[in-house]
């Protein structure tokens, strides 16, 4: 999303159209779902979308790339399995629109009518402010038609209690945390505590603090989730966390788990499931950035600012031939991030490559990987298959992952290693 500030009122998105990047309509907006976060400004996590044959579908808002007051455009990588509120969420039209609330000011009561939420730089939408509206004014017996109305702060208003409670409570003091430490605060719980916050997790965010958690942890969590949900989660996971998680899983299972994912994000896990533990193929992650040497230095800076992008994967971008998708075509090299800070902006990726740094074989140890990255002081490197294709990267992250012990995360006695402070039963 632009990292320039934007304010959009709900009740004017409802029933506009949602459109893919080439500019195909996907279907139409109908909700917006929101997370409660305790006394400050619920925050935004997604859209409700119909899609043709009446289906509504859930389209995270990392998957919304522009939104206004004329049109909504997404990536156009839209789940289409039947949406479901969960946990916490709550829906704007559906639980919001006409609920009482009080001004704190003079503790009248007044209904919400509206809500606009305003793009924070970091790229997520907030709850900022409520158009509410007062009881009709009385004149003697009769009333007028409707009561006066206001714009107000969320902050300015007081809400029923009772509404957050619970793991939906800790959720909502705690949403800023990172994942790693999200994940140590997690292990410190109760079993059935810890459950309890998995119930009311965003799937996307259950996916980053599945990421963070030792695998015993992964498998029961995961375990515990409804099969559908599990496949959801998957999708949301890195497809080489999501490959290391199955294979911990038994057969039968891990393959009634693929059967539900989309195709597109079961394939690439598939794919680094078939590589044996220990390889280069088993490690990598199969979607780095990839780009053909005509691109320039500007679009390859605009890939590696994406949000999501991990600083390893973002320190280096793949040149190939197309297919661009892995396997690619033919793999041409590696162009590092210090060089596009050098280079112009026009200047082409293909004048700039490295070349001379040979890739890792999708069947290299993953000791020779990491002699290869340490003697080089990558963090990033390319691995390709027997016809020179580029299949992934390995990162210096995923490296670590597998060369420390399974038990890093936890001390000699137990205890989380972690930098979290408190307890949280």
């Amino acid at each position: 999303m632009s990292s320039t500030p934007s304010r959009v009122f709900i009740a004017r998105l409802l029933g506009l159209d949602v459109f893919d990047p080439a500019g195909d309509r996907v279907g139409r907006l109908r909700d917006v779902v929101v997370i409660p976060r305790g006394q400050r400004p619920p925050q935004a996590v997604g859209i409700v979308v119909e899609v043709p044959g009446k289906r509504r579908v859930f389209v995270p808002m990392t998957r919304v790339t522009s939104m206004d007051q004329s049109q909504i455009i997404t990536t156009g990588l839209i789940n289409l399995r039947r949406f479901e509120q969960r946990g916490a969420e709550q829906l704007v039209l559906g639980d919001i629109f006409d609920r009482r609330v009080t001004l704190v000011e003079d503790g009248s009561e007044v209904t919400v009518e509206d809500l606009a939420m305003d793009q924070q730089r970091t790229g997520d939408w907030l709850v900022s402010k409520l158009f509410v509206r007062h009881e009709p004014e009385r004149r003697g017996f009769r009333s007028l038609r409707r009561g006066p109305a206001q714009l107000v702060d969320w902050e300015e208003t007081r809400h029923a209690t009772g509404q957050v409670r619970g793991a939906a409570h800790f959720l909502a003091t705690h949403d800023d945390l990172k994942p790693a430490d999200f994940a140590d605060a997690m292990q410190e719980m109760s079993d059935a505590r810890r459950l309890e916050v998995v119930s009311e997790l965003q799937d996307e965010r259950l996916a980053d603090v599945l990421q963070e958690l030792p695998e015993d942890d992964q498998v029961e969590i995961l375990s515990s989730l409804d099969l559908e949900r599990a496949a959801d989660v998957l999708e949301e996971m890195d497809p080489d966390d999501a490959a290391d998680l199955l294979a911990d899983l038994p057969a039968e299972k891990a393959e009634e788990l693929l059967q539900l994912m989309e195709p597109e994000e079961a394939k690439d896990v598939r794919r680094l499931l078939q590589y044996d533990e220990g390889t280069a193929g088993s490690v990598m992650t199969p979607v780095p950035v990839i780009l053909p040497p005509e691109a320039t230095v500007a679009e390859a800076l605009a890939h590696v600012r994406r949000e999501e992008l991990s600083p390893a994967l973002a320190s280096a971008i793949f040149i190939c031939r197309p297919p661009l998708e892995t396997p690619t075509g033919r793999y041409l090299g590696t162009v590092h991030i210090q060089q596009l800070l050098r280079a112009a902006p026009p200047e082409q990726l293909g004048t700039i490559v490295d070349k001379a740094l040979d890739p890792m074989r999708d069947l290299d140890s993953i000791s020779e990987v990491a002699r290869t990255m340490a003697q080089y002081n990558l963090n990033a490197i390319a691995v390709v298959n027997a016809d020179g294709r580029l299949v992934g990267a390995v990162t210096v992250d995923d490296l670590l992952d597998h060369l420390l012990p399974d038990d890093w995360r936890v001390h000699e006695d137990g205890e989380p290693v972690k930098k979290f402070g408190g307890r949280f039963g």
